[in-house]
């Protein structure tokens, strides 16, 4: 005889089952090939991250049924560029743009090199983070669309509204706390540097940040390792290998980091969806937001080596 506590087991057993078998995504990366075949079979969500208008934007052609979402919609101000929206700016978003929970979501982007991708990856990693886990980004963006023989639709898409409320879910995400509570030893925690190793050593500094530098106790592992030769970034194998040779699989957490958390979203991707590490956090401020708040920095040069850095910055 089934006792409550077995049939409320058994339930729970089959709502998770079902669940699985309705997710439309499973992997975290598609093809072109793959998101065409999938808009002729299943009711899929297309956002196009690019510029309204202007060279490689939407307006000159992206995937049929595509709507336009422009990368700004999801980041901070122009000093603080990785600063998060609240969730009442994302749920204002993302009802405009038509997204729920239930519906599955492809991100695209021009895929023109490997900086464009750490869009997508943040991207990604907002609407996770807002409730929306079945989706995936289309690996190599529109270059590797229209590459694959595909076509391109201009037709401008208005979506009907919907009524999702956001409510954010911090799994992903590093406080400064978090940075605070790592540095200070607190956490077997490892901060990893997606900059090149020039930001890393404090010789270059990216324009709104207070100063350059690091945060303490931090190593660097640059967001271009992910790719081999062009935009497209590897696949989950080759993603656990590279982790695994780079010693970033066995610290009990890692928060990922650069300026403005760009950079940083393709570490936190590749290490989280692809290598399948456990407890990867975005930190989404990044060195912007941590500098400018006066916190304690590594290899920050002196006042004079400061304004000479400055100085070869912008010429």
């Amino acid at each position: 005889m089934n006792t409550p506590i077995a049939s409320a087991a058994l339930a729970a057993a089959l709502l998770s089952a079902t669940a699985l078998q309705a997710q439309t995504l499973d992997k975290p990366l598609v093809s072109a090939q793959e998101l065409a075949t999938l808009l002729d079979s299943e009711d899929v969500a297309v956002l196009d991250i690019r510029a309204p208008e202007g060279s490689d934007s939407y307006a000159e052609g992206h995937v049929e049924g595509a709507v336009n979402a422009p990368y700004a919609l999801f980041r901070g101000p122009e000093d603080n560029p990785g600063q998060l929206p609240s969730e009442e700016q994302l749920t204002e978003t993302l009802r405009k743009l038509g997204l729920t929970e239930d519906r599955p979501l492809v991100i695209t982007y021009q895929g023109s090199d490997e900086t464009d991708f750490g869009a997508a990856a943040r991207v990604y990693w907002t609407m996770k983070s807002a409730g929306i886990d079945d989706l995936a980004i289309l690996n190599g963006g529109l270059n590797a669309w229209t590459e694959a023989g595909l076509e391109l639709d201009d037709a401008a898409v208005t979506p009907q509204p919907s009524d999702i409320t956001v409510t954010w879910d911090d799994t992903w995400t590093a406080s400064v706390d978090d940075v605070q509570a790592a540095i200070d030893g607190e956490t077997d925690t490892q901060l990893v540097d997606a900059r090149p190793e020039s930001f890393w050593k404090g010789e270059q500094a990216h324009p709104a940040a207070a100063r350059p530098g690091t945060l303490p106790q931090s190593r660097f592992f640059v967001h271009s390792s992910w790719f081999s030769g062009g935009p497209a970034i590897v696949d989950a194998d080759a993603a656990r290998k590279l982790a695994q040779e780079n010693d970033l699989i066995g610290s009990e957490n890692l928060i990922s980091f650069c300026n403005t958390g760009h950079w940083a979203a393709t570490n936190w991707f590749a290490m989280s969806e692809l290598a399948g590490i456990e407890n990867v956090k975005l930190y989404p401020e990044s060195m912007v937001g941590w500098s400018n708040a006066g916190r304690d920095m590594a290899n920050a040069p002196g006042r004079i080596q400061h304004l000479w850095t400055q100085i070869k910055n912008v010429f």
